[in-house]
């Protein structure tokens, strides 16, 4: 015979589950009908389906689309797009100071939690911290990227590019291409390993990349998974219970080789000029543990190095598919200098066109093509014209506000003379290229940068003929996971015979 009462608990059983699903459903439409018509950015213009929810959104940042998708979004709705429920994009070259700058008798935008630290348990550093203690941070760190710094640091960073051009003479032998986008990591990661922690990476002398430093590139992708969590707090808890064993290995992993890098840095007495040496000095005064000095040592790795070693791969490459640019700076380099000992961080400011080259590869290839969200203060504020509510994010979208023609002429070809005052480019807003940011939180390492890649650039284009591989010529086509999925960049290599 047939239970009643099993008939009937079954029913309550898939009334209780069809109640539950029904009442998620009608809450998830709800909140996306508020946010499309009654939101207060509802006035924004934007796509509706990034309106009512944050998924695509990060749907295009997990694919690695997002800095084009941008573009193409702010071509259709114009310089502020709604990207998401609570998030403005600004394209606009005034849109810079408005966000980022100084802000006279107005509170500060504080950075975005969710975007700066996905992962709330790890420690502060300078990019994440409190608008107070960022300030006490920076101005122990100033010094060690001050042009006096720079000089007396000039030894150490020549020593690493010389190592850098034997190892191309050596690997350019035979006619085959080298992959250039390797080296130029291997460099960067090792002079600004040897100003962070005292020690190299030791990439250049065994020609491959370190497992701490193969560690930061696999975080990139994992890191636009974990902000997109952030915003559903119970699956990111989930999922980083069941995160596989040999992950948390790795994480452990490289942990313990940043301790270990750290605890010999400051095991060394006499104080050395590189950019720790100023917080290692005033560790007690500034309340910084040991891990606190490992994450402003990470993560001044992470942006001394991948930033500078993609932008000058953007830049050889650019250089190479236009080939009257690369002529011209080919001949500045030879003309100005005729032994490449005289290429110093000093001298190779006299070379214009090769400024005008890397702004331009900025411009083009930013290393930092997303934008880097801000939070508006409590009362709101106004920016472009409009007043935009309290905890609402807004940013700029490098690659896309860079790629605009309302603000660059032919902005998708690679025009160096468009920032020497070329008439033809007098329409163009060069003011829109931040590629360091602006404002009291500006990117601490601009002086660093600027000499490391002119320095590198000016002694490889003094050294070697340059021509790109046939099979990198579509290297640019790329995704964007927080950083540059970069290709190999393979480049043949011809030493100049003097």
């Amino acid at each position: 015979m047939v239970d009643l009462q099993e008939i009937r608990l079954y029913l309550y059983g898939w009334s209780g589950i069809s109640l539950g699903i029904f009442m998620i459903i009608s809450y998830v439409l709800s909140k996306a009908i508020h946010n499309v018509f009654l939101h207060p950015l509802s006035r924004f213009p934007g796509p509706l389906s990034h309106a009512a929810s944050r998924v695509p959104y990060f749907w295009r940042s997990i694919r690695g689309t997002l800095p084009f998708d941008m573009l193409e979004m702010h071509k259709k709705y114009g310089d502020i797009v709604r990207v998401a429920p609570d998030e403005l994009a600004f394209s606009h070259p005034d849109a810079w100071n408005e966000i980022m700058g100084h802000r006279q008798g107005a509170l500060e935008m504080e950075k975005a939690s969710w975007f700066y630290r996905p992962i709330e348990e790890d420690p502060l550093h300078i990019v994440n911290e409190s608008r107070e203690q960022h300030g006490r941070l920076r101005r122990q760190m100033a010094h060690g990227f001050s042009e006096k710094a720079l000089r007396d640091q000039e030894p150490l960073i020549r020593g690493y590019v010389n190592l850098l051009l034997q190892r191309l003479r050596e690997n350019s032998q035979g006619g085959q291409p080298v992959v250039l986008s390797d080296w130029y990591n291997y460099t960067t990661f090792d002079i600004i390993g040897d100003l962070a922690f005292g020690e190299s990476f030791g990439c250049l002398e065994g020609s491959v990349y370190d497992n701490w430093i193969k560690g930061i590139f696999a975080a990139g992708r994992i890191g636009t998974i974990l902000q997109g969590l952030a915003f559903v707090p119970w699956l990111k808890r989930l999922l980083m219970l069941i995160v596989p064993k040999s992950v948390q290995e790795a994480r452990n992993t490289h942990k313990k080789l940043t301790e270990a890098k750290m605890s010999r840095r400051m095991a060394t007495v006499d104080g050395r000029p590189d950019i720790v040496d100023g917080l290692l000095k005033r560790k007690e005064e500034l309340s910084l543990s040991v891990h606190e000095l490992i994450s402003n040592a990470e993560i001044l790795i992470i942006g001394g190095s991948e930033t500078t070693a993609s932008l000058l791969s953007g830049v050889t490459y650019l250089l190479l598919e236009s080939p009257e640019a690369y002529r011209q700076l080919v001949n500045e380099v030879r003309s100005t200098f005729e032994d490449q000992n005289d290429i110093t961080l000093v001298t190779v400011n006299k070379l214009t066109y090769m400024l005008a080259c890397l702004d331009e590869g900025m411009r083009m290839y930013p290393p930092i093509a997303n934008g880097l969200p801000r939070v508006v203060p409590k009362g709101g504020a106004q920016v472009l014209g409009e007043w935009i509510p309290e905890n609402t994010y807004v940013a700029v979208h490098q690659w896309a506000l860079y790629h605009r023609e309302k603000y660059f002429m032919e902005p998708n070809t690679f025009h160096p003379e468009r920032f020497l005052s070329s008439p033809k480019f007098s329409t163009d807003r060069r003011d829109a290229l931040r590629p360091f940011h602006t404002g009291p939180r500006n990117c601490l390492g601009r002086n660093l940068a600027y000499s490391e890649m002119r320095l590198i650039l000016a002694l490889i284009t003094f050294n070697f003929d340059l021509e790109i591989s046939d099979d990198s010529h579509d290297w640019i086509k790329q995704k964007n996971f927080l950083m540059w999925q970069k290709g190999p960049l393979k480049v043949h290599l011809k030493p100049v015979i003097r």
